[in-house]
């Protein structure tokens, strides 16, 4: 009210002066109560209360010096692929009468469906099926409890058991009979050629693997060096040309580049007098970004360089036209659909069409031997977000913090390294519009 007459609530129907006295009417809202339960803040909440805030993935329970299983699984399960591939797994059968490689592949699929559905999972099931088929995981130390294991001997077994179990990825020109063949296991070409008998025709072979080695010396210190040091070897064998024994030069050349390529760093050595698994704590950098191209034969690379070529091209036009993608590029993804271009070649599902890796998983080793210390396994989410996964402890990190782990000293060192395909993409509107993303 001001001066006897009513405001209107949609204009000034008076004229108000400076200085003018005015009466509101009405009732006060009613004062906000103290909450019941006072928010917590995120450095004020534990592990558990941290998970459920921020949807953190599951972590895996420490069944007694299990660190080695539970980040295995961490950084497999990190393939979209190897987790539908378990999914579509169907032989329901009572574990007790099955095979190793069947009953080990079905403990995987249960877990990987358990942590699609709780914050923390106990892995008792694949433990115990794991010690059936590997009497050596099942060790135990004086005090009764497990002794601690080799991560990358436990990788390997799995790996094993799941490309005995596990069908490829269904593909009328399929040349492979296992998943794991088709999206982890690689081909060397292999040229052995007789050094003291030039005359000697070299002898071509093809040699299968599912990870490749980083030899650490003094000279190595970085994953590409370590990783070239072994491709190209001399040994002594028997020349059917000289009838006796005669130097030979090895030399491997990748000839097929699977999808997801594993690197491990050799990082143990045996001493004999001590009788441990001595480890190497040298810093080996690695590269998020790999490209695995000068690894590999002549022919390889040549069928390799198409698709090398759109990702040139898509990368002179990011740095030609980085402030107009930069400004579009949110507009793009909220309005238009993105093809994705297939990442293996036409006639070889599961493989790597352009040499190009991005860094997907890191498992690291805690310690002074392979039988002691600890292992933890680092997953990319998305983008530049990673996931550290010590046991059921599970907390964000940085990029930055993943590159800290080459080694060097007593802090968690990169054991096994777990590299994706880099994929392209391509907007559907407009194919100008060019976006790259990796998984």
């Amino acid at each position: 009210m001001c001066k006897g007459s009513q405001l209107k609530d949609d204009e000034w129907n008076m004229p108000i002066k400076d200085g003018s006295t005015i009466l509101l009417l009405g009732t006060k809202e009613e004062m906000p109560k103290e909450p019941i339960e006072r928010p917590k803040f995120i450095e004020d909440m534990n592990e558990s209360e941290l998970a459920t805030a921020l949807e953190l993935p599951a972590g895996l329970t420490n069944l007694g010096n299990t660190c080695y299983m539970n980040a295995t699984i961490q950084c497999l399960k990190s393939v979209p692929e190897l987790r539908e591939a378990l999914t579509k797994f169907n032989e329901d059968c009572s574990m007790n009468t099955l095979p190793a490689p069947q009953s080990i592949t079905l403990a995987m699929k249960n877990v990987f469906i358990q942590m699609e559905k709780s914050n923390t999972v106990t892995p008792i099931l694949l433990l115990q099926t794991l010690h059936m088929a590997f009497p050596q995981f099942a060790q135990t130390g004086e005090n009764g409890t497990y002794r601690q294991q080799d991560a990358n001997e436990c990788w390997s077994e799995l790996l094993k058991m799941l490309q005995q179990k596990l069908p490829a990825k269904e593909n009328d020109k399929s040349k492979y009979n296992s998943f794991i063949e088709q999206f982890f296991g690689g081909t060397f070409d292999v040229q052995m050629k007789c050094d003291e008998a030039l005359d000697e025709p070299p002898s071509l072979t093809k040699e299968n693997f599912l990870q490749l080695s980083c030899f650490i010396s003094t000279e190595v210190k970085y994953m590409h060096s370590g990783l070239r040091s072994k491709m190209k070897e001399q040994l002594t064998k028997k020349s059917p040309t000289l009838g006796r024994d005669a130097l030979y030069t090895k030399t491997c050349l990748i000839g097929r580049l699977p999808a997801y390529l594993t690197v491990q760093f050799v990082r143990f050595q045996y001493k004999g007098k001590e009788g441990i698994n001595a480890k190497v704590l040298k810093d080996i950098k690695f590269p998020i970004d790999f490209d695995a191209y000068d690894l590999c034969s002549p022919e390889l690379q040549s069928k390799l360089d198409p698709m090398r070529a759109k990702f040139k091209e898509l990368d002179d036009t990011r740095v030609n036209k980085e402030i107009k993608n930069e400004a579009s590029r949110t507009e793009n993804n909220q309005e238009e659909e993105l093809y994705r271009e297939p990442y293996w070649f036409a006639d070889d599902v599961g493989s790597n069409n352009s040499g190009y890796y991005s860094l997907q998983g890191v498992l690291t080793h805690k310690g002074r031997s392979s039988s002691s210390g600890h292992y933890v396994a680092w997953v990319r989410q998305k983008g530049d977000n990673w996931m550290k996964f010590d046991d059921d402890v599970v907390s964000p990190v940085t990029t930055d913090e993943i590159l800290r782990l080459s080694g060097g000293g007593d802090w968690h060192c990169a054991y096994v390294l777990l590299y994706g395909p880099r994929v392209f993409e391509q907007s559907l509107k407009n194919n100008s519009d060019i976006d790259m993303k990796t998984e």
